[in-house]
Formats: structure tokens, C-alpha cells, sequence
């Protein structure tokens, strides 16, 4: 069982969803009866419509174009799963209900009518112009190479950051790993035994792109660093005292 996770000077919901939206490889369609699996087969308009390729021969096709005035009702799921191994790696689900329509090219273009955003902490109705409006994370596209490498080629950083985390949160902690990263701070889960939970660390300011990022955890390891002086001088203090 987990702990609810802290999104605390975060990303508001609908930069949330743009951004589950953006990374996601696949989706999950259901329409006018019919339920179907998609992966590496759609992509996004700047208002937050999404053009799915779908072969000629398929279900959805065919429910796009026989259905009254040509617009069968449909959800698509998307799923947010970390890039590193960690117990439940959904990190958040979004889905959208819509018209489909046949685009120019072939394609179906499902305008959004409904977005539903469920994080750990639960779910929320994202408003659908903010929706529109909105624009993904720009750390989105490069998180999970980013997140990957820091767990796999800098284990030692994430122990060092783990000396900003309160040590009631580490309590019978098993392994942190880093769990998600965006402009406004990275996210580490922190696995016991039987439960886990998840710490935020927040940067100073918000990163715009992956050079400010790397800015921005020089920063963090630097206060991890004057962290552990304090409990330094502590263990010298009693070794003194012996």
C-alpha cells in the first residue's frame, strides 16, 4: 500500500494531463462498442485533440464512418508509467471522452469533451480550456532518459539527496529511487518492506529545459551536501565525548 504522493509546487492538472498525454506511447480506445489497443499511433494537435492512425480494415474506422452524422462517441487511456522498476509504476492515468471524427489524412481526430486526470492522491475533472490551453511539461519528452540515467549511473546523488528527506519519511526505507522528475522538482520513492511513499524535493525556481535542470540538481546536491555537515560534526561530537 502507498502513501499519498506530494505534488506540492508542482504542475497544476492540466499541465499534468498535456503532459501524460505527450510522453504516452500507447492508448487504449473504446468506441461505439468496440476496444482496441494502440501503441505508436497518435499524436497531438496544439489544443489537446488527438490524431490516432488506425489501419483501414479496423473496428474504429468503420464505427467513425457508419455511425450517425459520422461522430461515434470514444474514451482513450493513456497511462503515465515511471521509466525506472519500482512497485505500482503507474504514476497517473488520463483519460479522454470525445466525438471521433475522420481527419484529411486518414486519421481519426478525437476532440476532448471530458479529461479525467487520476493521480495517487485521486482524481480530479481538468477543465477543458485550461486543457486546451495548456502546454506539457518541457522536461516531458526527456524524462525517462533523464530519470533512468540518474538511477543507474549516479546511485550515489540519490543517496546523497536523500539527506534533504525528513528522517521520519526514511523510516525502515528498503531503497530510494528517483520516481519522477519536472521543471518544478524531482520526485523519489522511498520502498519499505510491505508500503512505500513518495517525497518531493522542490527546485528554487521552475527548469525550462534539460540544461537548467542539471542547474537545478547541482543545486539540490549542494544542499544535501551542507545537510550532512551538521550530522558530521554531531558524530565527531560524540566520538570526542567517548
Amino acid at each position: 500500500m502507498g502513501d499519498t504522493q506530494d505534488w506540492a509546487a508542482g504542475p497544476g492538472a492540466a499541465e499534468r494531463a498535456r503532459s501524460v498525454l505527450a510522453a504516452a506511447w500507447s492508448c487504449r480506445v473504446t468506441a461505439d462498442g468496440a476496444r482496441e489497443e494502440y501503441v505508436g499511433a497518435h499524436s497531438v494537435t496544439e489544443d489537446g485533440g488527438v490524431l490516432l492512425d488506425v489501419p483501414e480494415d479496423g473496428a474504429l474506422l468503420a464505427a467513425a464512418l457508419c455511425a450517425p452524422r459520422g461522430e461515434p462517441s470514444a474514451v482513450l487511456e493513456f497511462a503515465d508509467v515511471a521509466p525506472v522498476p519500482v512497485r505500482q509504476r503507474i504514476r497517473a492515468r488520463l483519460w479522454l471522452a470525445g466525438w471521433f471524427a475522420p481527419a484529411d489524412d486518414g486519421s481519426l481526430l478525437l476532440r476532448p469533451t471530458r479529461a479525467v486526470l487520476r493521480q495517487p492522491s485521486g482524481a480530479v475533472l481538468v477543465d477543458l480550456d485550461e486543457f486546451a490551453a495548456a502546454r506539457p511539461d518541457p522536461l516531458a519528452l526527456a524524462e525517462a532518459r533523464l530519470l533512468t540515467h540518474l538511477a543507474d549511473a549516479h546511485p550515489d546523488a540519490v543517496e546523497r539527496l536523500t539527506r534533504l528527506v525528513r528522517p521520519e519519511s526514511l523510516h525502515a526505507a528498503t531503497r530510494v529511487t528517483p520516481l519522477a522528475v519536472d521543471r518544478h522538482g524531482l520526485t523519489l520513492r522511498v520502498e519499505r518492506t510491505r508500503s512505500h511513499g513518495d517525497v518531493r524535493l522542490t527546485f528554487h525556481t521552475p527548469a525550462d529545459d534539460v540544461t537548467q535542470l542539471t542547474e537545478r540538481m547541482h543545486a539540490l546536491l549542494a544542499q544535501a551536501s551542507a545537510a550532512a555537515c551538521p550530522r558530521a560534526l554531531q558524530r565527531q561530537r560524540a566520538e570526542g565525548d567517548r
